[in-house]
C-alpha cells in the first residue's frame, strides 16, 4: 500500500538540514506504517517511541530537551544504539508528551542533520507548539489514486494515469469508484477490501463492516478522553449530525450546517463552535465556506466562520454512519445522492491540499466548490453524481461571474481533451481536474 505523501517525504532526507517532520491526521489514517514501513525502508534502522504504547518513555525527555541528551536516555530506555547518520528515529502520538513536543524545537535548532520524524492524532489540540520549527503534513484517508494503486491492477492504474476516454476504461473505473464509496479510504478498511478479494462479497462487506464501526467505537471513545474543556456531548452530537444532515438533501447541493437541533440544549453557532473546531483540529471533520456575490481571491478573506457546510473525513465512513449497504450503493449508482459525490470531492481536494474548500450560493443556484488556481482566477467545480448533466446553477454563475473556464465533475466519461473552456470530467478524475486547471 503505498502512499503520495512519500515522495515529500523522500525529497526531505535529501535535504543536508533540515527541520523534524510532523505528521498530523486523524487516528488510523496510516501514520505509522507510513513512517516505519514505507519511508523507514530508505534507512539503515527505525527507531520507533509511541509514547501512547510506552508511557514510560516521556522519563527520557522529563530533564534536559538536548539532542544529545535525549538520544542517551532514548537509547537507555530502549536498549537500542541510534546512529544520527544513518538511522531514522519517530516520535509517534508525540501529543501524549508535551515535552516531547517542545523538543522539535531543539533538534531543529542544534542538530538539523538527524533524521526525526514526529506524528499525532491530536496535534491540533496541543497547547504549545514549535512554530516554524518543524516541517508539516497532513495525512488523510487513500485518495481514490492511491485506493487503485492498492487495487493492483497496473492496467488499470495506468489507464487513470493518462486519463483513457473510453467505454471500457469509464466502466471499471466508475465500479473502482463505487467500491471506494463503500470501504472509504481507511488503510485498514482498504487492505481488508483487496485481502480478502478471493471470498465472497459478502465475507468481503462484512469485514469491511466491522472496521468501520470499529473506527466510529474508536473516535467516540477519543472524544472522552481528549475532549479537555469541551462537553464531549456537545462532540459526539456535532459529529453525528454531519452524516444525516449531509444526507437530508437528494438531488440538491449539500445546505449548510444546521445549528439547531444538533444539541438538545443548544441552537447557535457560538454554542456549538468549540465542538466543531476540535473535531476539524482532529481531522474528523473537513470545512467548505459557502461564498455569495462575486467570488475574489483569495476567497478566505470573505468566508464568515458561522455558515458553513461540514463533511465527514472518509466517504466510506460516512455510508457506515447512515447505514447505506453495498448492495444499495452498486445499484443505485448513487445517481441521486448527491451528497455522497460531494464528500468524495471535498476529499479529494483536501488530499491535494486545497483546504479549506468554499462553494458558491447566489439565490437559488448554487456551485457545490470553487477555487482560485494560480493567477487567481476563480474556477467554479459543479458536482452531479449521475449521468443528468445539464446545471442550470452553473448557467446562473457563468452570467454572473463570467469565469475563463468551468469543470463539472459527473458521472459520464467527460468531454475528452479538445473541450478547453467548459469542462467536463467524470468523478474519478477529479484528482486530474484540480491538478490540471488550479496548479
Amino acid at each position: 500500500m503505498q502512499r503520495t505523501l512519500l515522495t515529500k517525504l523522500t525529497r526531505w532526507k535529501t535535504k543536508g538540514e533540515r527541520k523534524p517532520l510532523l505528521i498530523d491526521g486523524a487516528r488510523q489514517t496510516g501514520k505509522t506504517y507510513l513512517l516505519q514501513e514505507l519511508f523507514g525502508a530508505s534507512f539503515n534502522q527505525v527507531l520507533r517511541v509511541d509514547f501512547l504504547e510506552s508511557p514510560n518513555m516521556k522519563e527520557a525527555f522529563a530533564a534536559s530537551l538536548s539532542p544529545d541528551d535525549l538520544l542517551t536516555n532514548i537509547e537507555l530506555l530502549t536498549g537500542r544504539v541510534f546512529n544520527p547518520e544513518t538511522d531514522l528515529l519517530i516520535l509517534d502520538e508525540i501529543g501524549e508528551c508535551e515535552r516531547a513536543v517542545t523538543s522539535l524545537k531543539y533538534f531543529a535548532e542544534k542538530a538539523p542533520h538527524m533524521f526525526i520524524a514526529a506524528s499525532g492524532s491530536n496535534i491540533g489540540l496541543l497547547n504549545s507548539f514549535p512554530v516554524g520549527k518543524v516541517e508539516q503534513y497532513n495525512l488523510q484517508p487513500l485518495s481514490f489514486r492511491e485506493f487503485l494503486v492498492a487495487a493492483n491492477e497496473p492496467t488499470l492504474l495506468k489507464a487513470f494515469d493518462n486519463q483513457v476516454n473510453s467505454a471500457a476504461a469509464h466502466s471499471k473505473l466508475m465500479e473502482k469508484l463505487t467500491d471506494y464509496y463503500f470501504t472509504g479510504g481507511m488503510p485498514e478498511a482498504v487492505r481488508t477490501w483487496y485481502e480478502l478479494a478471493g471470498d465472497s462479497i459478502l465475507e468481503r462487506v462484512n469485514a469491511v463492516s466491522r472496521i468501520h464501526r470499529d473506527l466510529i467505537a474508536g473516535y467516540l471513545r477519543d472524544f472522552g478522553k481528549y475532549s479537555g474543556k469541551v462537553d464531549t456531548s456537545l462532540i459526539e452530537a456535532v459529529f453525528n449530525a454531519v452524516p444525516s444532515q449531509l444526507s437530508s438533501v437528494i438531488d440538491e447541493s449539500v445546505k449548510r450546517f444546521k445549528f439547531k437541533n444538533v444539541h438538545e440544549r443548544k441552537s447557535r453557532y457560538q454554542e456549538l463552535e468549540s465542538a466543531i473546531s476540535w473535531l476539524e483540529k482532529c481531522r474528523l471533520v473537513l470545512k467548505n465556506y459557502p461564498i455569495e456575490g462575486m467570488p475574489r481571491s483569495p476567497l478566505a478573506a470573505y468566508k464568515k466562520e458561522n455558515r458553513l457546510k461540514l463533511f465527514l473525513i472518509d466517504v466510506g465512513l460516512l455510508n457506515h454512519m447512515l447505514g447505506v449497504s453495498y448492495k444499495e450503493i452498486k445499484q443505485q449508482g448513487y445517481e441521486y445522492k448527491g451528497y455522497v459525490a460531494e464528500n468524495f470531492v471535498q476529499q479529494e481536494l483536501i488530499a491535494l491540499g486545497v483546504d479549506p474548500t468554499f462553494s458558491w450560493s447566489d439565490a437559488r443556484a448554487e456551485i457545490e466548490f470553487i477555487a482560485s488556481d494560480q493567477e487567481g482566477n476563480i474556477i467554479p467545480l459543479e458536482v452531479k453524481s449521475g449521468k443528468r448533466t445539464r446545471a442550470k446553477s452553473l448557467q446562473s454563475y457563468i452570467q454572473k461571474c463570467q469565469p475563463i473556464k468551468t469543470i463539472k465533475l459527473t458521472g459520464t466519461q467527460g468531454s475528452g481533451p479538445l473541450e478547453t473552456t467548459h469542462l467536463v470530467y467524470p468523478l474519478y478524475f477529479t484528482e486530474h481536474a484540480v491538478r490540471e486547471h488550479l496548479f
